[in-house]
């Protein structure tokens, strides 16, 4: 059976971000979240529905440019994703 895992984010802040580098951020955070949310080893202690409604992720490097922007946005959906665990 497949089941499906619904993200909502009401709100990405990106202060201090240069706005070219904003798309490739959010391209980032979009596909690594998709990764590491679709591990199987982890879905089922995910399953449970509930909110958190704030995350200390603690600091992730930022680097110039979009690819920059890029490894940002995977390291946060990487954080994201240990946070999230039970």
């Amino acid at each position: 059976m497949r089941r499906t895992i619904e993200v909502n984010i009401d709100r990405l802040v990106l202060r201090g971000i240069d706005p070219l580098d904003r798309k490739a951020l959010v391209e980032g955070l979009q596909a690594e979240l998709s990764r590491v949310l679709a591990e199987p080893e982890s879905i089922a202690q995910r399953m449970q529905s509930r909110r958190t409604p704030v995350l200390k992720l603690g600091q992730i490097a930022l680097e110039p440019g979009p690819s920059g922007g890029r490894k940002f946005g995977g390291g946060l959906a990487r954080a994201i994703g240990r946070g999230v665990k039970p």
